[in-house]
């Protein structure tokens, strides 16, 4: 997707000498996600959060009056539904209504830690605004040659004599942080010490680090994170090793933690003090070259079938019983790391896509859109690929990253009342603006433009509110599987001022 931008911070403003800022009171810096003018006696409800609210002070009460005190009985109750609605900062024009700003709301300002500036008479609002978007689109560009930089340093790394620690060590430099790749444990159990880890296929041949309960760390680059982080990154772990979930985060006491799937039960972890908004991007290129460097060559099973099958022996007499699963597969990436991610080395490469045979159930790729058949018995695979192949049509129109045939459904899979639960728990932190954003931003698979038009807005109010978004949801919504839960809630919340149960057709027919 398109790099969400980032914040600009106060203090880039307040250094800007044609603006000439001043701060007054409250914090030195915060965090400006958009800019709102207003001169309402109570502006929150319009507000989404992390704004730089600009106002004369004409909404305060006693502002016609006049004077260093003017309108200062209500600073106080002004300041503070401000702070509820999450304001950034206030900036305050001099000389329009009031001579200087109120010493009430300084005070006000100071008591409730919300930074307060001045603006001087020379300088419009709309310059401050002006600043502040050139600011995010100077710091998304930033980030944008930030993440094709680390893309390419990634790259690089692969192509050494030794690639896995040479990307994992890329990898935590680029994020500035701890990462690892994980093996299950030799004999898993709490306490238990060290020993080897299975052979790497990667050819590190070192002795592993038992981590946690049921991991072994095979390579790592930079400082490990501390024991209560160290078992979170092994919850994480847990989720998405058995392919249940590609990839997972938390955040513990300020450190972001992260796990992606590698295939063969190996899971990448990371841990790093902040997280940027391209940080994602670069891990998931990073579990990419991982797969295809640490997918196994066929051997066992899978090479006696390929075997068997060479010298004439059908599929009911080469494969074991399985059931197996045909996956038709579109995507940019390459095939054997596919296949790697979903377990297997049977994969058909031919134009325009990719035909696998596995014995996991599939779960979505980033970077793909599957199709998946019924599980089938191997004397049934010509039936199961014609599945596979319809079910890649049907995600293909539907832009979802994997159909499965005869899937049941959201419904089938989860009780009504569950649902509606599970999306109200969900949702909740997000006012109706928000989410009406959020579900047309999904509907339109990211795209900016497209989700302005829509809703009638500028494309930069669409970054400041997903963004928004992003942090009171506290979810990374790069993540596909964030995503996909987040569509499925709005389905089921519905548009606002709607009856229970999924939202109506304009909300889930796909983008065209």
């Amino acid at each position: 997707m398109e790099a969400p931008t980032p914040p600009v911070a106060l203090g880039r403003l307040l250094a800007d000498a044609e603006l000439g800022l001043r701060p007054l009171a409250g914090p030195a810096e915060a965090e400006v996600h958009g800019v709102h003018a207003s001169e309402m006696a109570d502006p929150s409800p319009y507000l989404l959060g992390g704004e730089l609210l600009l106002t004369a002070g004409a909404g305060l009460a006693g502002a016609e009056g006049g004077g260093a005190e003017a309108g200062g009985a209500e600073a106080g109750p002004y300041v503070e539904r401000l702070v509820r609605a999450g304001a950034a900062a206030i900036g305050f024009g001099v000389t329009p209504v009031h001579e200087r700003v109120p010493r009430a709301l300084a005070d006000a300002c100071a008591r409730h830690g919300l930074p307060l500036v001045e603006v001087p008479p020379a300088t419009p609002f709309t310059a401050v605004g002006r600043a502040v978007w050139r600011l995010m689109e100077e710091a998304r560009t930033r980030e944008l040659r930030r993440v094709t930089e680390a893309q390419q340093s990634l790259a690089a790394a692969a192509a050494r004599p030794d690639p896995v620690p040479a990307v994992l060590a890329r990898l935590a430099a680029s994020l500035g942080g701890w990462t690892a790749l994980l093996a299950p444990a030799s004999s898993p159990g709490p306490g238990t010490a060290a020993t080897p880890a299975a052979p790497d296929p990667a050819g590190a041949g070192a002795a592993a680090v038992r981590y946690g309960s049921g991991w072994d760390v095979v390579r790592g680059a930079g400082v490990a994170p501390r024991a209560q982080a160290r078992a979170a990154v092994g919850a994480l772990a847990d989720r998405v090793a058995p392919g249940s979930a590609a990839t997972a985060t938390d955040t513990l006491a300020g450190t972001h933690l992260a796990a992606y799937a590698v295939g063969g039960g190996r899971v990448l972890v990371l841990a790093t003090p902040a997280r940027a908004p391209g940080d994602h991007t670069v891990a998931s290129v990073a579990a990419v070259l991982l797969s295809l460097l640490t997918a196994p060559r066929p051997a066992g099973d899978e090479a006696s079938a390929l075997t068997r099958l060479l010298l004439g022996a059908g599929p009911a007499d080469a494969l074991a019983p399985g059931p197996w699963h045909v996956v038709h597969a579109r995507g940019a990436g390459d095939p054997r790391a596919l296949g790697a991610a979903l377990g297997t080395v049977l994969l058909d490469p031919y134009e325009g896509g990719v035909r696998l045979l596995t014995d996991r159930a599939p779960v979505p790729q980033p970077g793909w859109r599957l199709g998946v058949s019924a599980p089938a018995a191997p004397g049934a695979l010509a039936g199961a690929d014609a599945q596979a192949a319809r079910a890649l049509e049907r995600a293909e129109a539907a832009r979802t990253p994997l159909a499965r045939h005869s899937d049941p459904g959201f419904a089938g899979l989860v009780g009504e009342a569950e649902a509606r639960a599970h999306a109200a728990a969900l949702l909740a932190p997000l006012p109706p603006a928000l989410r009406d954003t959020l579900r047309g931003w999904l509907a339109h698979h990211g795209g900016w433009d497209r989700t302005a038009a829509d809703l009638g807005v500028h494309r930069n109010t669409v970054r400041q509110r997903v963004a928004r978004c992003a942090a009171l949801l506290e979810r990374d919504l790069d993540d596909p599987d964030v995503r996909m839960e987040l569509w499925f809630a709005l389905r089921w919340a519905g548009p606002p001022g709607a009856g229970s149960g999924p939202g109506p057709a304009p909300y889930a027919r796909p983008a065209g």
